[in-house]
Order: C-alpha cells, then sequence, then structure tokens
C-alpha cells in the first residue's frame, strides 16, 4: 500500500507542477493550445448567444452528490461552467438560475451568482433564490427541477453532475418542453440515459474539459494538457508493461 500511496502522491504532484506550468503566460503565448472540435459544446455557445438575444433564462443543475464524496469532481465542473455562463449572459435580464440536491452545493451555487453580479457590475439582478436546493433525495431533488423547467422563461438545461437513474426524468423533461439540453456526469447510468434520451451529451473526459472550451481560465485549458500527458503515459506504461508479460519478464 505505501508504493501505491507513493505512486498517487508522485502523480499528483506531476499533475499539480504540469498546470501551473502550463498556465503561465510564456507558454501559452509561445505554444498556443489547439482544441478538437466537439459538437455538443458548440452548440452550447449557440444556446448562449440565444439566451441573451430573445431574454430566456439558462438552468444549471448539479446532481445530488455530497460535496464530501469522491463524485463531487463534476458537480465542482458544474459550478466553473456556472460562473462561466453567468459572465457570457450578463448582457441578458435573465441571469442563469442553479439547483442542485445538496446543500453545501446550493450554498456554493448561490456565491457564484453573487460573484458574477459583482464582476459584471449587474448587482440589482443578482437573487438569493437564483441558487435552489430542490430536493435532498436524488429523486425529490429531480421532481424540483423538473418542476423548474416548466418555467417558461427557462430556454436552456444544462446538466453536469453526478446524477442516478433519475437523470432520465430530466433529459426526458427538458426535451419535452423543446429547451436546449446540455447532459454531462461522471456516472456511467447517467451517461447511458442521457445517450438515449438526450441530442447533446458529453461522453467521459469531456465534461472536464466544459470550462476551458468555455474560454473560462487557463488554468483549465492546462488542466486538459495535462490530462493528454497523463493519458499518453498510462497508455505507453501499460504497453510496456504487456510487452514485458509477454517476454516473461513481469
Amino acid at each position: 500500500m505505501t508504493l501505491i500511496y507513493l505512486i498517487a502522491f508522485f502523480v499528483i504532484l506531476l499533475a499539480a507542477a504540469g498546470t501551473i506550468f502550463f498556465s503561465s503566460k510564456k507558454i501559452r503565448n509561445n505554444y498556443p493550445v489547439t482544441f478538437r472540435k466537439i459538437p455538443a459544446i458548440g452548440k452550447l455557445w449557440r444556446a448562449i448567444g440565444l439566451s441573451v438575444e430573445d431574454g430566456s433564462r439558462m438552468q444549471v443543475t448539479l446532481g445530488s452528490s455530497d460535496i464530501l464524496d469522491p463524485s463531487n469532481a463534476s458537480a465542482l465542473v458544474g459550478l466553473s461552467a456556472l460562473h462561466r455562463l453567468g459572465q457570457l449572459s450578463s448582457t441578458s435580464d435573465q441571469p442563469p438560475i442553479c439547483s442542485s440536491g445538496d446543500g453545501s452545493f446550493t450554498l456554493l451555487s448561490k456565491d457564484v451568482l453573487r460573484a458574477v453580479s459583482v464582476e459584471t457590475n449587474t448587482r440589482e439582478l443578482f437573487d438569493p433564490d437564483s441558487g435552489k436546493l430542490t430536493g435532498i433525495t436524488p429523486f425529490s431533488y429531480a421532481l424540483g427541477v423538473m418542476n423548474e423547467m416548466q418555467d417558461p422563461a427557462v430556454k436552456a438545461n444544462v446538466l453536469i453532475g453526478n446524477f442516478g437513474t433519475e437523470a432520465g426524468f430530466l433529459s426526458i423533461t427538458s426535451e419535452a418542453n423543446a429547451s436546449y439540453t446540455l447532459a454531462a456526469s461522471d456516472s456511467i447510468p447517467a451517461q447511458s440515459i442521457f445517450l438515449a434520451t438526450t441530442r447533446d451529451v458529453l461522453i467521459g473526459e469531456e465534461l472536464f474539459a466544459v470550462p476551458a472550451y468555455l474560454a473560462y481560465n487557463p488554468v483549465h485549458v492546462a488542466s486538459l494538457r495535462v490530462q493528454d500527458i497523463l493519458r499518453w503515459g498510462i497508455g505507453i506504461a501499460l504497453l510496456g508493461a504487456t510487452i514485458l508479460k509477454l517476454l516473461g519478464i513481469l
């Protein structure tokens, strides 16, 4: 176990150092990043523009994971996306709203929306109730989110977080209301449900690329580069171990 902890510590240290290195201004200017095209995120940009033009509202929902659970990473990505969506739609008179199934994430979403109102000088539009706790169990949470989706002002729903089988109710309701829907989750059951019920779905690690694709922060772009490096490293290690196994060395 000690060896495993040492390897994990080394990987974390390498990831942190790589993120700091690639986020430096000199590296970003000399070696600009090239993104591969993800159609679903391209449609999200279009949905943001339409929301501003027609005065409609976007809703971000973060799932029902607890902030202390390992599954909270996807909801933290949702908070970053919420921050950026708030910035991009600041010229609209309908700022985004956020729903979640955990009290801690509800407080964090309120704080994110308040911070956006300060950054964009739209304090008069900030409503503390725009961050909502819709339920404390997965299905009560889903029922509350479905009620928010029925609001005629909500024309786009962004589902980013950890969901269970209740994900089907959310995606079907959003699609039934002719709303734009972007769905992403780190949960395998939720991903399979979203694929069957939603047109725009992010698969696997594409979820963690959302903030970078929304041009949120240089650190997010740097983290994608580090992910690619680690992915190549894991692939090379697996290939090397396979060859050594075939040669009888391992």
